[in-house]
């Protein structure tokens, strides 16, 4: 079965490719499609919005850390009940980390047969344009350029002269123009996009994106080059929801508010499928943790940003202290380690955190650890299976700061074979039950993570109950249940 599809690709990055599909995505939408959108790579905040736009979680397609059979199962298991899937890529259509292109856009789009919708910068562009389409059009003959959106257009006559120009010159079809538009704009920081939750009218915002594009570009024609897809989808799997423990299902913590959101929505799926009944609580407002947990998850996100609110909620940051001292199973990734580390100094400014890992976070102007990494478990990592050898695992990282003043007697659970990490050679720190470490894991490339630490929470209260009678433990606040 072929599912109609295409790419949403670019000549390079800062084009407005992003804003071009979240805003066709949320004009398809209104118009009563179901659209499944796609993230080439890995990144947390595009998705975000594109979930939003979408109404269907934006799910990532990473040849760095996926294989291709894998990411053909992925994207005909998601493209079910679809109308529509849009794949935004990154950076340039033909940009990647491998010389040959066989991890770049253009990859992707051959390896599921997608038609490529080129969005193209046409500022300071006329006659120039021609050869550009021309050039990416033989580059790879695998990939087919089935339209292109000419965006920041200057006006009518530029608009006219560009079309001109490639009907003249190109056999590509120009399926709409979007002018300069203060209204198609999204927020940027020093980690790029400014995520969607933070912003209050985030919805309205995405819907008068849609409307304004969709006034631009000829949606019929977008969803005819999807349809023109020719390519059959792999045998999509049907998932099993049965948990796979036969025990009573585990309630897992997990930090959903404006400082940390960088989840990925197959690995919350995959918690759930091993058992994990996943609980929001808020690190900004709310004074205690969830009652009864048997873990916690604190994911990336910005706590810099909100630092004097974390800091002004002593009351949870207590909480979440004497959790972890008690040895309450938590994992944390990037911002979740900046949060519970003793503190954050960014601008001359220091404020207190959690204080559950002794070493303080300080930001820098400049990335520290950015891109892929791959690190190597060592023999102290906490979620090893009984019969299991260290294994190596691929994630990335992308951080601004460091953790300095580390207590040299901390143990980590990597050896970092690339990347950086704490300091270059070390990372994933341990504390009592908990593990902290820059490196984002993700469900996918046999990288089992959410199995692995929701049996290592299970063990927990397992041998708590049984070392207590299965009485509970109060924890601050909240019971922490040996249930």
């Amino acid at each position: 079965m072929s599912h109609p599809a295409l790419l949403v690709s670019a000549a390079h990055k800062s084009s407005g490719k992003t804003t071009i599909t979240l805003a066709l995505a949320a004009a398809l939408a209104a118009r009563g499609h179901a659209v499944q959108p796609f993230k080439k790579g890995p990144d947390y905040i595009d998705p975000m919005w594109l979930t939003l736009a979408a109404g269907r979680p934006c799910i990532n397609l990473d040849p760095q850390l996926m294989g291709w059979d894998e990411i053909a199962q992925v994207f005909a298991q998601r493209m079910r009940g679809a109308d529509i899937g849009l794949v935004e890529g990154n950076k340039g259509l033909h940009d990647g980390l491998a010389l040959d292109g066989s991890n770049s856009n253009a990859a992707l789009a051959a390896h599921l047969g997608l038609p490529v919708l080129l969005v193209l910068d046409t500022r300071g562009m006329t006659r120039g344009i021609a050869p550009m389409i021309l050039g990416y059009q033989a580059f790879d003959p695998r990939i087919r350029i089935g339209g292109v959106i000419l965006n920041h257009v200057g006006g009518p006559r530029h608009e006219g002269k560009l079309r001109a120009v490639i009907e003249h010159y190109t056999d590509v079809p120009v399926l709409g123009a979007v002018p300069k538009d203060a209204r198609l704009a999204l927020a940027e920081r020093h980690l790029g996009l400014m995520p969607d939750h933070e912003l209050g009218d985030a919805p309205e915002r995405v819907r008068a994106m849609g409307e304004l594009v969709a006034g631009c570009v000829d949606l019929g024609r977008v969803r005819e080059l999807a349809a023109s897809r020719r390519h059959e989808d792999a045998a999509a799997p049907i998932a099993d929801a049965t948990l796979r423990a036969a025990s009573a299902p585990l309630r897992i913590g997990i930090a959903r508010d404006k400082a940390f959101g960088f989840y990925y929505p197959d690995d919350l799926e995959a918690l759930a499928a091993e058992g994990a009944e996943l609980v929001p609580f808020d690190t900004l407002a709310d004074r205690a943790l969830p009652p009864a947990l048997d873990g916690l998850f604190i994911g990336g996100g910005f706590p810099e940003l909100f630092m004097a609110e974390l800091e002004a909620n002593v009351s949870l940051r207590s909480a979440l202290q004497r959790a972890i001292a008690a040895g309450l199973p938590t994992y944390a990734e990037c911002g979740g380690l900046m949060y519970l580390a003793r503190s954050i100094s960014w601008k001359d400014q220091r404020a207190q955190m959690v204080g559950a890992i002794p070493g303080d976070v300080v930001m820098h102007a400049r990335p520290v650890g950015r891109g892929y990494v791959r690190v190597e478990e060592t023999g102290e990592f906490p979620w090893q299976d009984e019969a299991s050898e260290p294994m190596l695992r691929l994630g990335h990282e992308f951080h601004h700061s460091s953790l300095q003043n580390l207590d040299p007697a901390v143990q980590f659970a990597y050896r970092v074979q690339r990347g950086h990490g704490i300091d270059g050679l070390h990372d994933g720190v341990m504390v009592n039950n908990l593990l902290a470490s820059y490196t984002h894991l993700r469900h996918t490339g046999g990288n089992d993570w959410p199995r692995r630490f929701i049996a290592f929470v299970r063990r927990v209260r397992e041998d708590a109950a049984g070392a207590a009678d299965t009485a509970p433990l109060r924890v601050g606040g909240s019971t922490w249940s040996t249930r």
